[in-house]
């Protein structure tokens, strides 16, 4: 049987699915590696451990009419090869906070408009120009030997078919593309001083970038979210993407290019060839639960704990939580943000702490929503997924915060089926990406706004959008 096949290389580890043509999950593999944190603030991998990780994987999962690999991961980290492509050391991620430094002197370099209006984005720490900055400030000896640069998934690209290749999804989390215009900035280049010959060619996302041993075609595949955006059905401007996993994201695909002017919102090139997305990111959305769980928990299943929270009536009676647990990206944009319970009285049990973590999160993600229409997004459906999507009550409770309906989809594994489509597209099975999505993606539920939730959700937000301020330590604020 003709079969399609997506690998998500992830945080934790490798994600692998095997579909059929109509998106039937046929085989799943999971192979996890660990994650090195040398200092505070620090994220590293060994781009072996994925790749090993994927071997592990693709072979688990079995298949020999392979008609097409897909391949998404997470985004930003910077793997740096010296001239034999060999890696020059671990690779640092996303999530690493080492680069406050360089993301100021990007934004001094550039200023803070003109790198909006190239790369759709303002400089954090997890993006990958930092960080190419931090190594040549304070590795200058393995600085002066890099000669390719590439992304996790594309390393893995790398071992797979020997190609170096990036797609435009990927590449827009850079810094150093020039969104609009789909194409590696020369300005962004010229300006932070860094050679143009090390970074891959670009493709779109369905096209192919290798072939394995075997001959199977291997797209240039997406970043987790484009994938994931796929993967639940979200190819064009219409329903949102909204993700209720570690983080939380909402996202939307866009007409045309569109960027906010303060970059409190990623704006992306979307895996759909001529595309782009609009993406708010919260930092701890159902880390914050699995935070709250361990601490007043850890022996309770989750299930248990929503169900308390869901004696308790929308607003837990005037408490509210603030889901600042690691800083925030959007609308913030604030490393030095914090969390915090506000409105505890004496009536308050474990319960409505739960409640007010579930609304905390869901305000988070209508801040990142009020971003998203404010770039002329109509949005009046959400596709939703991340193990938050599990809970009934949490979706009741975004779906009227957020004041639109929520689907759920079949398949569960968004970013690695959107990966699969995409090797789909490059292996001929689809005639493109929509046909792929169309042929694939189902809707099973579809969760409604609660009318009496409206009113007091409203006011509960309110209060939530007034406490940020207070928040900030007092050298900062």
């Amino acid at each position: 049987m003709t079969s399609l096949v997506g690998l998500d290389i992830g945080t934790s580890g490798v994600k692998a699915l095997r579909l059929s043509p109509k998106g039937e999950v046929l085989a799943r593999a999971e192979e996890e590696y660990p994650l090195s944190t040398p200092q505070p603030g620090w994220a590293e991998q060994d781009p072996e451990d994925w790749w090993l990780a994927a071997e592990a994987a693709l072979a688990r999962l079995g298949g020999e009419e392979i008609a097409g690999i897909g391949l998404c991961g997470q985004m930003h980290g910077l793997v740096a090869l010296d001239a034999e492509k060999r890696v020059l050391q671990p690779a640092i991620l996303w999530n690493d906070q080492r680069t406050a430094a360089e993301c100021a002197e990007i934004e001094n370099r550039v200023g803070l408009r003109e790198l909006v209006r190239l790369s759709g984005n303002r400089a954090l720490p997890g993006f990958t120009a930092p960080k190419l900055l931090w190594l040549r400030r304070h590795e200058p000896e393995t600085y002066a030997r890099i000669a390719h640069v590439l992304l996790p998934k594309d390393y893995v690209r790398l071992r797979l078919t020997g190609e170096l290749a990036t797609d435009v999804t990927d590449a827009s989390g850079t810094l150093l593309l020039d969104v609009a215009q789909r194409r590696w900035s020369d300005e962004l280049l010229q300006a932070l001083e860094i050679p143009a010959e090390w970074l891959p060619p670009l493709l779109e996302s369905p096209a192919v970038a290798g072939h394995t041993d075997d001959g199977v075609p291997v797209a240039a595949g997406a970043g987790d979210q484009a994938a994931g955006a796929l993967g639940v059905g979200v190819d064009r401007p219409g329903p949102l993407s909204v993700v209720l996993g570690t983080s939380g994201v909402v996202f939307a695909a866009l007409p045309g290019f569109a960027a906010d002017p303060e970059g409190r919102v990623h704006v992306f090139c979307h895996a759909v060839p001529g595309g782009w997305h609009a993406m708010g990111v919260m930092l701890s959305a159902a880390g914050s639960l699995q935070w709250l769980r361990r601490v007043v928990g850890p022996d309770e299943p989750y299930d248990k704990l929503v169900a308390e929270a869901d004696r308790w009536p929308p607003g837990a009676e005037g408490l509210n939580f603030l889901p600042y647990l690691a800083g925030e990206r959007t609308p913030h944009v604030d490393p030095y943000a914090r969390g915090a319970f506000v409105g505890l009285e004496l009536r308050h049990d474990r319960g409505a702490l739960v409640r007010a973590v579930l609304e905390g999160v869901a305000f988070g993600l209508r801040d990142c929503l009020e971003l998203i229409r404010s770039l002329g997004v109509d949005a009046e459906l959400a596709r939703v997924s991340g193990g938050g999507a599990r809970s009934d009550l949490w979706l009741r409770v975004v779906a009227s915060v957020l004041g639109v309906p929520l689907e759920r989809t079949a398949a569960e594994e968004g970013a690695a089926f959107g990966a699969a489509l995409l090797g789909g597209a490059a292996g001929g099975v689809f005639a493109d990406v929509h046909e792929a999505v169309s042929a694939t993606v189902r809707v099973t539920h579809r969760i409604e706004p609660e009318p009496a939730w409206i009113e007091p959700y409203a006011a509960a937000y309110d209060r939530f959008r007034s406490l940020y301020p207070a928040l900030r330590p007092l050298e900062d604020a």
